[in-house]
């Protein structure tokens, strides 16, 4: 049985223009100081990984793994959350979203989706020069705002949204397939893959892509009170990458789950550094583990009390202390028989 990899870490919390968080190099030996073996990496910022030079330079990608296997660490996958969240975008956020794109693009979401659907693209071949299978990101939405039924929404609008998402993603789908990569949509609010129906809704429209995978977080399943154990349950098959990160939810008579317009601090649900929070941890990596989930835990630091120097140091030993070593036999094989039909038979008595 395979064991999941780890730790790993998301860079995209911790990139900034100060050292050791501002370049590639780094970065990466910061983060096999503290116990890191993996790194993923956002593909947003040139500074750290240049996306369009790896999608067209197999000697630059070589470069890219040669610093990392140098610092300790290796690559365990690329990130376009950013880019993924331009492939659709509702009208009401343009504006928003528009800080995503390069400057010369806010104003104009044709072009905006054109260029975020190209980067994906890139994002497929620059993992497959890196040798990755599996790739993360966020599929955008148009139906998001319509997420509470008031008002009832139209019949058929969900499918035609669903359906609309699904025309821009299975060209990307299709380049992933012949790169060999899988996406892996990281299931969070503000995306229309924000739950497993909506997962299945999307699913049915890509005609069941073997590409269209899950990034697994289980702290946006505590934020939306779903059992985040059935969901590995559920779609495990489907369940390519893992974020390790935490997450609280305290409901009270001023605020609920949709956290009443506050701050993090003060909402009932806030993401939490690791062994804060309230996820379970023992029963997800028991869950994936008796899968036979064999990806990367992944740690995603985000915490509205920690300091997230801390959270990092914090991460990689609570990850390798819940990553299980799978059984290579038995429990109870001391006490096994060698057997045979008729041997059977006679203990049933037949």
């Amino acid at each position: 049985m395979p064991a999941i990899k780890g730790p790993g870490i998301f860079l995209a919390q911790f990139m900034s223009d100060e050292a050791p968080f501002n370049s590639l190099d780094s970065i990466a030996t910061w983060a096999a100081s503290l116990g890191y073996k993996g790194i993923q990496v956002p593909t947003g910022d040139t500074a750290i990984f240049d996306l369009e030079r790896a999608a067209n330079s197999q000697e630059y990608c070589d470069e890219v793994m040669a610093i990392c296997h140098k610092a300790g660490v290796q690559i365990t996958e690329l990130s376009t959350h950013l880019q993924g969240q331009l492939v659709a975008v509702h009208p009401a956020y343009d504006e928003l979203f528009d800080s995503f794109a390069p400057e010369a693009l806010r104003g104009k979401p044709v072009e905006r989706t054109e260029w975020a659907i190209q980067q994906m693209k890139w994002a497929a071949k620059a993992s497959q020069r890196l040798g990755l299978t599996a790739h993360a990101t966020f599929s955008g939405a148009f139906l998001w705002h319509l997420a509470y039924p008031w008002p009832q929404r139209p019949a058929g609008l969900v499918e035609q949204g669903f359906a609309e998402l699904a025309k821009r993603w299975l060209p990307i789908l299709d380049a992933f397939d012949e790169a060999g990569v899988d996406v892996c949509y990281e299931i969070h609010p503000g995306e229309d893959l924000h739950d497993g129906a909506s997962f299945e809704l999307f699913l049915d429209a890509v005609n069941g892509h073997p590409r269209a995978n899950i990034l697994f977080d289980p702290s946006h399943f505590v934020l939306q009170q779903l059992d985040y154990l059935q969901f590995i349950d559920l779609y495990h098959e489907r369940i390519k990458m893992f974020h390790v990160k935490d997450a609280e939810f305290n409901p009270n008579g001023r605020s609920g789950v949709y956290g009443g317009y506050q701050d993090w601090k003060e909402r009932p649900g806030r993401f939490r550094s690791l062994g804060d929070g309230q996820v379970d941890f023992k029963g997800i990596f028991s869950k994936l583990t008796q899968y036979g989930f064999d990806g990367w835990a992944i740690l995603e630091w985000e915490c509205c009390l920690k300091d997230s120097n801390q959270g990092a140091a914090e991460g990689a030993p609570f990850i390798a202390n819940h990553i299980i070593t799978p059984a290579g036999r038995a429990f109870d094989d001391f006490a096994g028989a060698t057997s045979d039909e008729q041997r059977n038979r006679r203990i049933l008595g037949l």
